[in-house]
């Protein structure tokens, strides 16, 4: 006969943030564990087998730093937190929990969700080049982003200069309208997003007339040496081998430098070699230079993005 365990939760901002939406939260806590997990109020219930129910229950306990205070609990989340518990890693998990990166413009935290995530944010405090290899939906442009306006907010470095490739989707600039800046635009909105959840527009526009920030394609890089600036290469999978060796070698004094990109999404012709690929196998072991890999099981948009990728995965096996 199975057994009933009642945990009750503070208020119902609690019972809201880790039920999740349309109770997702309380559906995937009772698939990780077997147990049966219903919200009643503020009472959380737990029914199952003792080993089910004690499963479930700690699973719960480990996130109430987030629902302690209300905090949103996503999928991965709880997946980080099963993971802490099934290799022992409570005190790394404390740590994560509580390390918050930055906050948004609208005061929401911005902190790393999962263990790779975390080590990838240490490489780019910690090395000159990181390169961040990994699905879409894994935040590598977007940490990248936040640490990037971070230091520049702290007057760590003089410029901050994101870049990416402008080949996607088939199409070439020359058949986009209006002028370049019109033309590049899109192949930089994700960079842009990125920037606006941290800095007013206003400001903004106003760091970027002097050149304070500057968002511009791979191809304005060529000649130049980029001292004391904080640079993010973005859809590193789309330069050829030689973009990339020339923005490699761009790297100057003061300065810091993160190359992110999905070696499993190049838009280069099938004939092409894909400059990220290649610098990851000439530069793995070159000192200086950290490599982060992230996952399928990194992937923190919608919980839907991350079967999708495993979908793919799979089926391109």
């Amino acid at each position: 006969m199975g057994k009933a365990f009642t945990i009750s939760l503070p208020s119902l901002e609690s019972a809201i943030a880790l039920a999740g939406s349309h109770e997702e939260n309380l559906r995937q806590l009772a698939q990780l564990t077997g147990a049966t997990v219903v919200l009643r109020g503020q009472d959380l219930l737990i029914s199952g087998t003792e080993s089910q129910i004690e499963q479930a229950a700690l699973l719960v306990r480990s996130l109430e730093p987030y629902w302690g205070e209300g905090k949103p609990i996503t999928g991965v989340d709880i997946l980080t937190v099963r993971h802490a518990l099934d290799t022992r890693q409570q005190d790394d998990l404390q740590q994560l929990q509580r390390d918050v990166l930055a906050r948004t413009r609208r005061g929401e935290e911005i902190r790393a969700k999962t263990f790779r995530q975390r080590k990838y944010i240490q490489a780019i405090r910690s090395y000159d080049l990181t390169f961040c290899i990994g699905p879409a939906g894994t935040g590598k442009t977007y940490l990248a982003a936040v640490l990037a306006v971070q230091a520049l907010l702290a007057g760590e470095f003089e410029r901050l200069i994101l870049t990416r490739p402008a080949v996607e989707a088939g199409e070439r600039l020359g058949f986009l309208p209006g002028d370049l800046q019109q033309k590049v635009n899109p192949y930089l909105r994700p960079l842009y997003d990125a920037l606006y959840e941290m800095v007013d527009p206003e400001k903004i526009a106003g760091l970027m007339e002097r050149g304070v920030i500057e968002v511009a394609p791979l191809a304005y890089m060529r000649g130049r040496t980029l001292n004391n600036a904080f640079v993010i290469l973005d859809e590193a999978q789309n330069t050829t081998p030689a973009q990339m060796k020339m923005v490699l070698t761009r790297l100057g004094f003061k300065s810091r430098m993160v190359v992110t990109g999905d070696v499993t999404q190049t838009d280069l012709p099938s004939h092409q070699s894909s400059g990220l690929a290649i610098a990851s196998r000439i530069l793995q072991h070159v000192e200086g230079i950290a490599f982060c890999q992230l996952t399928k099981h990194d992937v923190v948009r919608h919980a839907l993005v991350q079967r999708i990728v495993a979908a793919y995965e799979t089926y391109e096996a």
